[in-house]
């Protein structure tokens, strides 16, 4: 076939190059599917579903995200392992959960790493937040935005949790990391991992004794009908990570990527102030609901998981950890 020639005169030689260029990667309109694993009724599912409704509606339906709760896209470990893969487009994911292809991301979720949220935000919404963010971009994820999960209280079937020693004994769920299992056996209890979308009944058939996770999640997820007791530990405070795989986000224009993270921001805050607004409310609607709180010895649960801190200096490194001192001070 012969090579077609250009007449170079004025902006010919642009059309004619315009013209036999490759073809561009962007996509004219980009379909999204966003997973998690919380009930509808909890901030996660609200603020997604805010934040995909203002996408849609400022990118004119070129990004159309759909929201997927109750882990229909399937557990966090999937929705990761979704985003890297590309059979999931966008996940909003509990922080710790990336430890299984990023330990790093464990720092977030140490215990007693955080006095109070407004410390977590600070970090993760300053230098933290971009070291780690870098992390997930180099395995294939872009951080959208930090969202929250919340302060983590342990609740169980058996008697009120006032000290480290009232763990022992207790068969207590926690999530899939290294970590949270350490902890809670230096802590004295029992602890395995098991997935959220098995843990009711798990807690309901008795093979668990305990668990931990914020109120809100106590609530909506409707722990009050198979735990009496929640002993407010405060133990970790986790973020909720807003995640694209870096597939899909380099498809969608640069214009409309601006949408997204402004979006991403926005709802973010909306969702933060969702979290602090109800908590008071929630003791009382658990309380209700016939549940029993107690306050817990703090100092003697943080120098109970010290060691902890110590076990786990090499996996963040000098330079994470100096910076999330930073932010403790």
């Amino acid at each position: 076939m012969r090579t077609p020639t250009c007449l170079l005169k004025g902006g010919m030689l642009a059309a004619c190059l315009t013209a036999f260029a490759p073809v561009a990667t962007l996509a004219d309109d980009v379909s999204i599917r966003l997973g998690h694993v919380l009930p509808e009724s909890h901030s996660w599912h609200i603020a997604t579903s805010g934040f995909a409704e203002e996408v849609a509606e400022r990118t004119d339906g070129r990004v159309a995200i759909e929201v997927f709760p109750s882990g229909q896209l399937g557990t966090e470990k999937e929705v990761i392992e979704g985003l890297q893969f590309g059979s999931v487009q966008a996940g909003l994911i509990g922080s710790g959960s990336f430890q299984g292809i990023e330990p790093r991301m464990g720092i977030i979720e140490m215990p007693y790493a955080w006095g109070a949220r407004e410390q977590a935000f600070a970090a993760l919404d300053g230098d933290l937040g971009v070291a780690l963010a870098d992390l997930l971009d180099g395995k294939g994820i872009k951080v959208l935005g930090w969202w929250e999960n919340g302060f983590r209280n342990i609740t169980n079937n058996v008697r009120p949790i006032e000290t480290p020693e009232d763990l022992a004994g207790l068969k207590i769920r926690v999530t899939p990391d290294k970590v949270r299992l350490a902890t809670f056996e230096g802590l004295g209890a029992e602890p395995a991992p098991l997935s959220f979308g098995e843990l009711y009944s798990a807690l309901q058939q008795g093979l668990f004794d305990a668990q931990e996770n914020p109120l809100s999640i106590i609530h909506s997820a409707s722990f009050f009908e198979v735990q009496k007791y929640v002993s407010l530990s405060e133990h970790i405070w986790g973020a909720a990570t807003l995640t694209m795989s870096n597939a899909t986000w380099n498809k969608i224009s640069p214009e409309d990527q601006e949408i997204v993270m402004d979006a991403a921001t926005t709802w973010g805050l909306k969702q933060r102030d969702m979290v602090a607004a109800a908590n008071d409310e929630l003791i009382a609607q658990l309380e209700e609901e016939g549940m029993a709180f107690n306050e817990v010895d703090k100092a003697a649960f943080i120098e109970a998981v010290e060691p902890i801190w110590e076990s786990q200096k090499d996996v963040y490194g000098e330079e994470l950890l100096t910076i999330l001192d930073q932010y403790r001070k």
